[in-house]
């Protein structure tokens, strides 16, 4: 060990480190005072039930073994008539999330982690206000979504009818 890497953060493995990060984060939001009065008091998220949600949906986005059902467009939909839901909500809400994820976590999983919350609140963002999601412009694909792009259009297309 040296003095520049005092503790090895480990990578995410599964089930307990998806709860170590939601629980970390979801202290955040709520002392944040941007987000926390969204989520306690306009959205009045139950805790209880709303935790248990969060460590099944990011399981399922990691490993395909959380089990989640629901559907967050929804549930975020319905705040638009309650409060200021725009793209600097998004982008705090980001950063945030990716700070909580790098201050615990480090590896490959750590980074695709990151990369899907912020294609998740492209698209929340997006649909929600009914804007073109940025994704869609080039000029805005991490390398990683650049990469999936160009092996999505080398493979052969299906002839249509």
């Amino acid at each position: 060990m040296t003095p520049e890497d005092p503790v090895k953060k480990p990578d995410l493995q599964g089930r307990p480190e998806i709860v170590k990060l939601v629980n970390t984060f979801y202290d955040r939001v709520r002392a944040d005072a941007v987000l926390g009065h969204i989520f306690d008091q306009v959205a009045q998220t139950n805790w209880e039930t709303h935790l248990p949600k969060m460590y099944a949906f990011w399981e399922t986005v990691m490993f395909r073994s959380g089990g989640f059902t629901g559907n967050p467009l929804a549930a975020h939909a319905k705040l638009v008539a309650l409060t200021d839901m725009g793209r600097d909500k998004f982008d705090h809400w980001l950063k945030l999330f990716c700070g909580t994820v790098d201050d615990l976590f480090v590896g490959e999983h750590a980074d695709h982690i990151k990369n899907c919350a912020a294609d998740m609140a492209n698209v929340i963002f997006s649909r929600i206000n009914q804007v073109p999601d940025p994704r869609f412009d080039p000029a805005n694909l991490t390398p990683e979504q650049r990469e999936r792009y160009a092996r999505y259009k080398s493979q052969p297309q299906p002839a249509t009818p």
